[in-house]
């Protein structure tokens, strides 16, 4: 009986935390892509931000082109072609 009221809230707190943690992706200048668990915040001239594994990171601005929630991030087609193995 105790089992079944607590699943219900534990089962909320869940689905609630899972939807605050948002991924962003930041584009920058020389193709390359950084996905980042929460937004990147800027500071001085560096984009400071958390990285998947939960170290801290920092970019400079100017290597930023586009910050963009990981949801409205298209996947880029490689600009290079794999040649069949032989």
């Amino acid at each position: 009986m105790v089992m079944k009221r607590l699943m219900v809230p534990i089962l909320l707190s869940l689905v609630l935390l899972c939807g605050c943690a948002q991924h962003y992706v930041m584009k920058l200048s020389n193709g390359g892509r950084i996905t980042t668990s929460g937004k990147p915040k800027l500071k001085g001239n560096d984009y400071v931000y958390t990285d998947i594994k939960g170290r801290p990171q920092r970019v400079s601005q100017g290597s930023v082109v586009e910050i963009e929630p990981a949801s409205m991030a298209k996947k880029e087609k490689s600009p290079f072609i794999l040649a069949p193995s032989r």
